[in-house]
């Protein structure tokens, strides 16, 4: 029996790229699709947040001299075309999905409201929440965050590359330390990045846990809503 019985999931943008250097690869699209179906047969409510950065980053432009709102409207509206794509690849697979969208962009997904969420997860739908918070200055990570607590989901899990929140960068120290668990207030004095402040202070006031792991793995989902040892949890 699955241990979470709603959840946020965030996803980034980078990993839809798989091998590639931009865009998304139809090959992990599937994967995370086939996964995210794994969940939904055990009848767990999900709502998905993805990032934009496999095809703009708001921040990228700027550095290039862009005026930092639009750059960030723009990294928004990378968030619907990888929204979008996920939702077309649930529906193969016959997976109820609607999409909604912090900014408004008819006919393609409607505006995103706690109430509507909450309803067509309760009648089975996945829900992908695209087009961050709707404002600019905001991450992602934040939207995630965000979302969660407005649906009430019981955990929020942040789908990565890397299996965890160690002591140190994996991918640079051969020596970093994985921690199974570790608390909110550990984070902030340890320095542990594993989110923006703004999103890992709204989840630690409103007492939503967050699980880090990685989604690359297959399976790594059903075993982390089951209530299985996978990543880092931070509560």
């Amino acid at each position: 029996m699955p241990k979470y019985k709603r959840i946020l999931l965030k996803l980034s943008g980078e990993s839809l790229m798989g091998d590639k250097q931009y865009g998304i690869d139809p090959n992990m699209l599937e994967k995370y699709a086939t996964d995210i179906k794994s969940i939904v047969d055990e009848k767990v409510q999900v709502a998905i947040v993805i990032g934009g950065g496999n095809i703009f980053r708001g921040l990228q432009g700027m550095a290039k001299g862009m005026d930092r709102v639009q750059g960030d409207y723009m990294g928004m509206l990378a968030t619907v075309i990888n929204s979008m794509a996920l939702q077309a690849e649930l529906k193969k697979m016959n997976v109820k999905t609607s999409l909604l969208s912090g900014i408004v962009i008819d006919p393609i997904c409607s505006s995103m409201s706690r109430s509507k969420a909450i309803e067509l997860l309760d009648e089975g739908h996945v829900v992908i929440i695209s087009g961050g918070t709707g404002n600019p200055f905001f991450t992602t990570d934040t939207a995630s965050a965000l979302r969660g607590v407005e649906i009430e989901a019981d955990v929020m899990l942040k789908g990565t590359r890397v299996d965890g929140v160690y002591t140190a960068d994996p991918e640079k120290d051969p020596n970093a330390i994985k921690y199974e668990t570790v608390s909110f207030d550990e984070v902030y004095e340890k320095g542990l990045k594993i989110m923006d402040l703004t999103a890992f202070t709204l989840c630690k006031e409103n007492q939503l846990p967050i699980i880090i792991f990685d989604m690359n793995k297959t399976g790594n989902l059903k075993k982390v809503v089951n209530g299985e040892k996978v990543g880092t949890l931070v509560a």
